[in-house]
């Protein structure tokens, strides 16, 4: 069955940069009319501005996503345009907190990020679900962007890999409840990208040193089977993949897309 997304109406949320820059673009060239959400205004409407010279339909909405009444406003103004949602990427998330080991948090680092990278993950999907419930021909899909963190642990950001771990069971339980109802609800796992979110890490990380962080970057390929960084468009790919019919009998599953580098783990 071929990749395409013909017709279909999807919101991408973090969609101004890295893998949701990608999976607007993606979504966009295989037919989709894609809505994308983020905070900052300049950066999504230029990435709606190129999708829609290159022939296809975008639109940018300006969303904080760990605000509900910003989430609804979202799907509201999604349907109101296109009539319907088939597909909703729940791909936003930010570093919230300095690395620190868990008992040098704070309550305020705790509630930051679980409600910027965990409670919004579900403020999405419980108005999506809402509209993929009521709307004629219900059904759709939902795929909500994790990290292999969330598959272990990161050492320094304990509160970033609970998040992650939480998205991962939301994921499933929301899948086996909704399964019987036409929609599907999937997780993708995702490992090093080149995107603005890794080199922020590796920045802190290397602490502003130039040859530390080269050392650090060369250490991190050598866990990587195929010794490279991945490219946002590879995230994509996947994320159309599991947002298509191709993947029609694929629901609560965890897709990992990380070259490799947990293979040995798993």
């Amino acid at each position: 069955m071929a990749l395409s997304l013909e017709g279909k109406v999807a919101i991408v949320t973090g969609g101004s940069s890295g893998i949701g820059r990608a999976v607007a673009v993606v979504f966009a060239r295989e037919g989709a009319k894609v809505v994308l959400a983020a905070r900052g205004a300049d950066t999504g409407r230029k990435v709606a501005k190129e999708i829609e010279a290159a022939g296809r339909t975008a639109q940018f909405v300006r969303a904080d996503v760990s605000c509900a009444e910003e989430v609804r406003a979202l799907v509201e103004q999604t349907v109101n345009k296109y009539g319907r949602l088939d597909c909703a990427v729940n791909n936003a998330a930010a570093q919230w907190n300095e690395p620190r080991r868990t008992a040098d948090f704070s309550e305020e680092d705790f509630d930051r990020e679980v409600n910027g990278n965990l409670k919004s993950v579900w403020l999405c999907m419980r108005v999506e679900l809402e509209q993929m419930l009521k709307q004629e021909r219900p059904g759709g899909t939902i795929v909500n962007v994790s990290s292999v963190n969330g598959l272990g642990a990161a050492p320094g950001a304990a509160f970033y890999s609970m998040a992650k771990a939480g998205i991962l069971a939301l994921t499933k339980a929301a899948a086996m409840e909704y399964a019987a109802e036409g929609i599907r609800i999937n997780a993708l796992v995702a490992g090093a990208f080149d995107t603005p979110m890794l080199n922020k890490a590796i920045e802190q990380a290397a602490g502003g040193d130039t040859e530390r962080r080269k050392a650090m970057e060369q250490q991190f390929l050598s866990l990587v089977p195929l010794r490279r960084i991945g490219r946002p468009e590879e995230a994509a790919e996947a994320v159309a993949w599991l947002c298509s019919d191709a993947s029609s009998y694929v629901t609560g599953h965890s897709m990992i897309v990380d070259g490799g580098w947990t293979a040995w783990s798993r």
